[in-house]
């Protein structure tokens, strides 16, 4: 077993601030290799659909994938005549992303029933006999919850209950699958405080980077097509755009320069786009995939995170503030927890409320393009910061907890 005697003595959330909190991964062992070798397969329940946005999700479960077989479950497409079935499509080697198509009109009850009786002769075709269940949302349970893996994860990246749409039934399911989960991790410190209390293995995972593909920005790529005739300076966001997105702010910033210009990438979901601002110097590109963005980040001179301050993004730690960093890119974000603590409080990033404090802090951000001081010190931070890191952080916690199961 995968655990060191410093750390075996520790309660959880002493634990957690060992391995996770200070960003310090466990040294990797001959036993531990050995574990991702044998790694079961796993079994992910998401709200999320592995091709919308490449986020946190994709980036480590893709990293199991590299040693065992992924089965992504998606949520349900309804259709008129669809006659029931899963729809199993390969992305990668070992990413099998599934779906059930199902006619419109079931009662809640009929749909899951029939969802349980597909999933589970796949579980059988596919002779999944001994798996990891990874939930993202507690949602699953109702078609998902009889299932017995070999160990349950539930990796809680966002607070859902307080999300746009979110179904009354969201609080209640997540009670349950705090029961059943043997690992809770949680995207952001934030959420961790919030959740430590409801189980007794609760770890701290905030979001990561994949840094090589960030830093692309700064070698001086060549410029998107839909992105050349933008005139400077540039104000960038990516991202989804939806009611976590400050569209007043940017309305109201955008106003009161209107000599900026503003590139908002991403697509527009949860709310009616044609409430969005319109404006000369705003520009909406759309979605792009995550291969392109180091390519628009490069020529922005200053990245944002005009996020609105509610109940949605209480809790959230956006995986674009490192990436915008190792891109080498100053960046404005309004007061979200997770930015503040640790990116504002090390002066790494600018913290702004009201819009003319945004144009402020957009003021100081290009200034400090050429910062060499920032620069290294951001270069710093980053260093320990990654998401092979993060993953074998998991895979470590894993290993002890179905270690533990099988004693």
């Amino acid at each position: 077993m995968l655990k060191s005697d410093h750390t075996s003595s520790l309660t959880p959330e002493a634990k957690n601030q060992t391995i996770n909190l200070k960003s310090t991964a466990p040294t990797a062992t001959d036993n531990l290799e050995s574990f991702i070798q044998a790694m079961p397969d796993v079994v992910c329940l998401s709200h999320l659909r592995w091709d919308f946005v490449y986020q946190r999700p994709q980036h480590l479960l893709s990293r199991f994938a590299k040693h065992t077989r992924l089965f992504f479950f998606e949520e349900p497409y309804f259709y008129d005549g669809a006659k029931p079935r899963l729809e199993v499509s390969l992305r990668d080697p070992n990413v099998h992303i599934i779906v059930a198509h199902l006619p419109h009109g079931l009662t809640p009850q009929e749909s899951d029933a029939i969802q349980i009786e597909l999933v589970n002769n796949f579980i059988k075709e596919q002779q999944l006999n001994r798996f990891i269940a990874w939930y993202y949302t507690p949602m699953a349970l109702e078609v998902y919850g009889h299932l017995q893996p070999a160990l349950t994860v539930y990796d809680c990246m966002d607070e859902l209950s307080a999300f746009k749409g979110a179904s009354p039934r969201l609080r209640e399911l997540e009670v349950d699958l705090f029961k059943k989960a043997d690992l809770v991790f949680t995207g952001g410190h934030s959420i961790y405080e919030s959740k430590r209390t409801q189980h007794p293995d609760v770890y701290a995972f905030p979001s990561s980077i994949d840094k090589a593909h960030f830093a692309q920005a700064r070698t001086g790529m060549p410029e998107p097509e839909d992105q050349k005739n933008i005139p400077h300076p540039r104000f960038g966001f990516y991202g989804v755009v939806d009611e976590r997105f400050d569209i007043e702010l940017l309305r109201e910033v955008a106003a009161l320069r209107p000599d900026w210009h503003w590139v908002i990438i991403g697509p527009v979901v949860k709310i009616d786009p044609a409430i969005l601002p319109q404006a000369e110097n705003i520009h909406y590109l759309g979605g792009k995939d995550y291969k392109e963005l180091p390519a628009y980040l490069s020529t922005w001179d200053v990245a944002t995170m005009p996020f609105a301050i509610n109940e949605s993004t209480k809790f959230i730690s956006p995986t674009k503030t490192p990436e915008y960093l190792a891109g080498g890119k100053p960046v404005v974000s309004t007061p979200i927890r997770d930015v503040i603590r640790p990116y504002g409080d090390q002066n790494l990033v600018h913290i702004a409320s009201t819009a003319q404090e945004f144009v402020t802090a957009l003021e100081k951000a290009l200034q400090q393009r050429e910062d060499k001081q920032w620069l290294a010190e951001t270069d710093a931070f980053l260093a320990n910061i990654s998401w092979d890191h993060t993953w074998q952080n998991m895979v470590s916690l894993i290993q002890i907890a179905l270690t533990e199961k099988t004693k």
